[in-house]
């Protein structure tokens, strides 16, 4: 009878927790990333495609969130024609995202603090390559969407090339370490 009643208010609490708690999936057509990517002597800039994601909400809180990210839809579009499909083919080398290899990048919530109404901290395992590091940054989440913008140290999952900590007398070839993301969620 014991075991009875544990079984019991285990499924009662199970529930009013899936009551409570929301899931929000993304419409990955609507959602946007962009990137941009700066060098010496100027910048590239561009988007690549969400394969899925949701947020978690508990009484209209923002809990929990996790992305994936589709990297072979990688694209520069500051550029068209020839130039424009040897970056994008250059990013997806081995040099840079290895698309081949690592067709998705994932990003898992692991912190959210509330910063202020609808503007929350999130820290992350975001993986890239492999490669699984923490990122801390702000989202804001108004209606059905949330945005944000934040850098990204490339070096940190293995993306060297072209970057003047690791390699010397680039000159004007060096690329930056960092990108930014600029992230449009709509859900």
């Amino acid at each position: 009878m014991k075991n009875l009643k544990t079984l019991a208010l285990a499924f009662v609490i199970a529930f009013t927790a899936s009551v409570n708690a929301q899931t929000k999936k993304i419409d990955v057509s609507k959602s946007t990333i962009n990137w941009v990517g700066k060098k010496v002597t100027g910048k590239h800039n561009g988007t690549v495609d969400f394969k899925e994601g949701q947020l978690f909400f508990k009484n209209e809180k923002l809990v929990g969130g996790n992305f994936t990210v589709d990297m072979p839809t990688m694209t520069a579009t500051d550029l068209s024609g020839e130039h424009q499909q040897k970056l994008d083919g250059h990013l997806k080398s081995d040099d840079f995202f290895g698309t081949d290899k690592y067709p998705t990048s994932t990003l898992v919530f692991k912190k959210i603090a509330t910063k202020a109404k609808d503007v929350y901290i999130v820290t992350g395992d975001l993986t890239i390559k492999g490669k699984t590091n923490p990122i801390t940054f702000t989202l804001t989440v108004k209606g059905n969407t949330a945005s944000t913008t934040f850098n990204v140290n490339r070096t940190k999952y293995d993306i060297k090339y072209g970057s003047g900590s690791f390699f010397d007398n680039l000159g004007n070839k060096a690329i930056s370490d960092e990108f930014e993301l600029t992230v449009d969620l709509k859900f």
